[in-house]
């Protein structure tokens, strides 16, 4: 039985043909064990959307959620009906708490989150220095690779707040629309690329910490780069690798532990895609890194799934609509519309069919992989109301 959802009754078609197993979303939420649900997937698959969704129905399913979204478009502050978000987790307003949960929002701020954790980890003195050190405010601003690195930062301290204060006991993290959602997976070794890297050892004279150049010809080296960069970024890149070096072994624990974290049984992913060619392309290399970096992956959501209850084939429709065309009454509106129509079935139809292909040659190249589909919507999610209805699709079974 389908209880009369098209989408569903097509899903569970697929699944019943592939063997494909349903990826049971209430299940997820509703393990306490689960602490942290990282959704992923290419720009313009709906991965915000499923991010609010889920959180919305695990808090009014009983969860403590905070959702944050690594995505700048800022839709999920829309979606919640929050206005503007920011670094600051904010709770969200009018949903139902009767079983107990809570949810909270936030965006997050990449330079806030790096002057937090310079000024929570240094003395006052040492911290003032590195906020006002212009290479720092270029670094935390917009050097390739921060804001993965800060997303870590940002997991670990909710992380850390919730099984403090048991403020929250699910974050769900909604990550960048593109490849690079991985790549907070490889944000310690980033950072410290960037730390250990010989351009800025570079810059430090022998014998001065683990930085230190061993080299007698330092000061040549030192004089070149001086003449081709200028002396104020020159002092300012040295100013900051002196007070900086006493926080960078804490900055590669925190993110080897948040790795591990997310590696561990109180995590797990989800990749988000439609059922196009270039997004299930993309799901696939999702779904094959996180399996090579052996992550806990519970499986996919393929969003904006079309489907007909009409069991008429594409090419059925065009011949009744061709036979209705020529008939002697065709200036009558009410066969005008139903020509239009059953055009529009057969285009709807190949829709379907083409989608359906393309999902079973994904299944069929992972088999293991767990899938719920969301039936596509009349509109835009802009509120409470219609994520209620997401979050619905997203946990039928039927």
């Amino acid at each position: 039985m389908t209880n009369g959802n098209p989408a569903k009754a097509f899903q569970a078609q697929t699944h019943a043909g592939l063997a494909v197993p349903f990826l049971d979303i209430d299940k997820i939420i509703g393990d306490r064990e689960t602490k942290i649900i990282i959704c992923c997937g290419s720009g313009g698959v709906g991965k915000t959307t499923t991010s609010a969704a889920l959180a919305l129905r695990a808090a009014e399913a009983g969860r403590k959620v905070v959702v944050l979204t690594i995505d700048p478009a800022r839709r999920l502050a829309q979606s919640l009906g929050v206005g503007e978000l920011d670094n600051t987790p904010r709770p969200v307003p009018m949903i139902d708490t009767a079983a107990g949960g809570s949810l909270d929002a936030m965006m997050l701020d990449m330079k806030n989150t790096f002057d937090d954790v310079v000024i929570a980890h240094s003395t006052p003195e040492k911290a003032e220095a590195i906020l006002q050190n212009q290479f720092y405010v270029a670094l935390s601003s917009e050097f390739s690779g921060t804001q993965e690195y800060m997303a870590m930062e940002k997991l670990g301290q909710l992380h850390s707040e919730a099984e403090a204060n048991g403020t929250w006991d699910l974050i769900v993290v909604d990550t960048p629309p593109a490849r690079s959602a991985l790549d907070f997976l490889d944000a310690p070794e980033h950072l410290s690329s960037l730390l250990d890297g010989r351009f800025l050892r570079l810059l430090l004279p022998p014998a001065r910490g683990p930085l230190r150049l061993m080299s007698a010809g330092f000061s040549m080296m030192s004089a070149v780069i001086t003449r081709i960069l200028g002396t104020q970024i020159i002092n300012d890149v040295k100013t900051f690798v002196r007070a900086f070096e006493a926080l960078f072994g804490g900055f590669r624990q925190r993110a080897t532990a948040t790795f591990q974290l997310l590696s561990s049984r109180h995590s797990t992913f989800l990749v988000v895609a439609t059922p196009q060619h270039d997004a299930l392309r993309e799901a696939a290399y999702f779904v094959d890194r996180l399996t090579e970096e052996d992550m806990p992956i519970s499986g996919m959501v393929i969003n904006r799934v079309h489907a007909s209850a009409l069991a008429i084939s594409p090419e059925r429709a065009l011949s009744l609509a061709e036979d209705l065309s020529l008939a002697e009454d065709l200036a009558d509106a009410s066969t005008s519309l139903e020509v239009e129509a059953l055009r529009r079935h057969a285009n709807l139809m190949r829709l379907v069919e083409t989608e359906t292909r393309q999902m079973e040659r994904f299944a069929s190249a992972r088999p293991g992989i767990a899938q719920t589909q969301v039936q596509s919507l009349p509109s835009d999610v802009t509120d409470l109301v219609t994520l209620r209805r997401v979050g619905v699709l997203l946990a039928d079974k039927d």
